[in-house]
């Protein structure tokens, strides 16, 4: 089988989540599995000096806009967020333990639900007792992924998750790794796609 496809992301991203809705399906039609990483964005805006697109004059509103217009070309429910930008840590922490303890396909379940429920339903995914009830919707034992996403191991491990993907080059949220080719952007899916089925560009 070929290499599973890398897809990096951080919770709070818009784009992120537009490619969460997206990157299975277009793995499995070229017979791919995908490997989720999730990401603190702040971290690695530290090193780029970069920041959220909403904070920065002029792209902050464009990139609003063009959110919303994005979700409704591709028809993806969609609301801005009422808190924004927003500390994801305690849910990415939290699926680290989920992939280490009941594997990738629960931990994506639980990545989409938190994914849902910021950018559709509107709930603060940075607050630890949503993050509980979001865990618990999807049968997961709330008050264990709090603890874990709060101990020093893992906060190790996300901080080493998160070194690794930058020495791969990874800068921003969504960013796809195929074959060790780099996609930055949902935009950029048409050129995943290209490469899954022609192996070049």
């Amino acid at each position: 089988m070929a290499d599973a496809i890398d897809f990096y992301f951080d919770f709070s991203s818009p784009y992120g989540y537009f490619a969460s809705t997206r990157i299975d399906a277009l793995a499995a039609k070229y017979g791919r599995s995908v490997n989720w990483h999730p990401l603190a964005l702040g971290v690695i805006f530290k090193s780029t000096g970069s920041a959220p697109l909403t904070t920065l004059p002029m792209k902050g509103d464009y990139s609003i806009h063009d959110m919303e217009r994005t979700a409704r070309l591709h028809r993806i429910d969609y609301r801005f967020p009422p808190t924004f930008p927003i500390a994801t840590q305690i849910a990415a922490r939290g699926m680290l333990w989920v992939q280490a303890t009941h594997g990738e396909a629960q931990a994506i379940a639980f990545a989409r639900a938190i994914f849902r429920a910021l950018f559709v339903d509107g709930v603060h995914i940075g607050e630890p007792d949503n993050v509980a009830r979001i865990a618990a919707a999807v049968g997961l034992d709330a008050a264990a992924l709090i603890d874990a996403a709060g101990s020093a191991a893992v906060k190790a491990q996300f901080k080493d998750s998160i070194n690794a993907a930058m020495a791969r080059g990874v800068f921003g949220s969504p960013f796809i790794i195929v074959d060790g080719e780099s996609f930055w952007g949902f935009d950029r899916f048409d050129q995943i796609e290209a490469w899954l089925k022609n192996g070049t560009i």
